[in-house]
Order: structure tokens, then sequence, then C-alpha cells
């Protein structure tokens, strides 16, 4: 541990409900970007994961995550890559 305290999302600020919050809106709008259709839930996680992931690629990147607008870009755009990985493999299973 590097002796900072990180909230959900790996941002500070970000607690619990807010990390939903974003994730349920970035799921919404990755399900709108990429016409698949998932239930709130899905959205929910989808968007949680997107964020994780879009926050782990910004900061290999370089790009500064921080605020609401920003992480919500990040989880949206996490949240398009895994759907459209999900997409990719759940296509050569049929």
């Amino acid at each position: 541990m590097d002796g900072h305290v990180y909230g959900a999302l790996g941002q500070p600020g970000v607690g619990f409900l807010m990390a939903i919050v974003i994730g349920a809106l970035a799921g919404w709008l990755a399900e709108r970007f990429t016409a698949a259709n998932m239930g709130l839930f899905a959205n929910i996680v989808m968007g949680i994961l997107g964020g994780l992931l879009g926050n782990f690629l910004a900061t290999k990147l370089h790009i500064p995550i921080f605020g609401f607008w920003r992480n919500l870009l990040s989880a949206t755009v996490g949240a398009v890559i895994i759907i459209t990985i999900y997409r990719a493999i759940q296509g050569r299973r049929y």
C-alpha cells in the first residue's frame, strides 16, 4: 500500500453509491452506442467494469481522470470495449 486512500473505481472522492450511479449511466450510454439490449443490472455491471478498465487504460496512457464527467467518460469507453469484446466472443460460439 502506498498510504493513499482510494475510493471506488480507483478514484478518490468516488464512493460506492457514486460508483453505482456512474456505472449505471456509463452502461446505459455504452448500451446505446453499441445498440446492445441489456437490462438495468447488466448496465450497472458493465458500467462498473468499464470504469475499472477505462481508469486502468487512462493511467497507462497518462491521462488524468478525476471528477464526475471524466469518470463517466472513461467508464463509458471501457464499457463499450467490454461489450464489443463480449459480442466478438459470443459471435464465435454460434
